[in-house]
């Protein structure tokens, strides 16, 4: 019976690793389409079947997507728009958010609830509902094609509080006082010991934050006027309007356009791991 129930543990794992090898193989294979056709011919990519290894690396969709479809190099002032408005919008979603959260789970106020309700009240709104009003606001403002017009209305997320406030609503208030005892301002506490406890869900914030303003659309589409604005999805738009459709040129855009986010995440999965190793060991 014992080498019986060997048997069906080990058959259970078997099946375990195939479902998960199945699952690995669905999620990367958008992945490595996008990569093995960037850097193949059009004509290539559109053979049936697809030619998963190329004979020849055709290394000028990278250079023709650099150049853009009118040889002004504008991608690369494009990614930079991207860079600032994405880093700047994940600088501030952390410190706004972390500092709320901070203060809605350790400061007691009357009507901290009834704030913090409000907040989640917020994340039933769709964005296209309150889309008009803020671009009504911003032209007022006179920020329309600049960065602060692209920023000003993400500088933090209700998401971002809530998170943040249940990341700290368990931190032990002895270790708070303690530090008040020994003389600690709030914001040396804030900055020494609640920021540094605190990583794993700073690195998930960080990691969503980065990748909504670096996909977004709709708002650069209204706000910005100029091409030298334009972040990286108006230049794929503007791309494939204005050039005849190159599917190796598209491809290696793509790419060159996911770097970013890949170094972010790998950058960032440290502290996704440390947390896991912390919480079973603590388990």
């Amino acid at each position: 019976m014992f080498k019986k129930k060997g048997i069906d543990i080990s058959i259970i794992n078997i099946l375990i690793w195939i479902s998960l090898i199945t699952a690995a193989l669905i999620i990367l294979l958008p992945l490595i389409f996008m990569i093995t056709s960037s850097i193949m011919p059009a004509t290539e990519i559109l053979k049936l079947p697809y030619p998963w290894v190329t004979n020849q690396i055709y290394w000028q969709n990278y250079w023709n997507g650099l150049k853009g479809p009118n040889n002004t190099f504008i991608f690369l002032r494009n990614i930079l728009n991207s860079l600032i408005v994405a880093s700047t919008v994940t600088f501030t979603t952390i410190i706004l958010s972390a500092l709320t959260g901070y203060g809605l789970a350790k400061f007691k106020f009357k009507g901290r609830n009834l704030v913090f309700i409000m907040f989640m009240a917020t994340m039933m709104i769709p964005f296209e509902v309150i889309m008009i009003p803020l671009y009504l606001v911003i032209v007022k403002m006179g920020f329309i094609d600049s960065y602060i017009g692209l920023i000003l209305p993400f500088l933090t997320t209700a998401f971002g509080v809530f998170l943040m406030r249940q990341s700290l609503i368990t931190f032990p208030d002895e270790v708070l006082d303690a530090a008040r005892i020994d003389g600690a301002s709030e914001l040396s506490i804030f900055l020494k010991i609640v920021m540094p406890n605190v990583k794993p869900s700073i690195a998930t914030l960080a990691i969503l934050s980065f990748r909504t303003q670096w996909d977004s659309l709709l708002w650069p589409l209204l706000v910005v006027q100029s091409d030298r604005m334009k972040t990286i999805p108006l230049y794929i738009m503007k791309f494939m309007a204005e050039t005849h459709t190159d599917e190796g040129i598209m491809m290696a855009i793509a790419v060159m356009a996911s770097i970013p986010m890949f170094v972010l995440f790998f950058t960032m999965s440290r502290y996704f791991i440390s947390s896991g190793l912390h919480s079973a060991t603590k388990g």
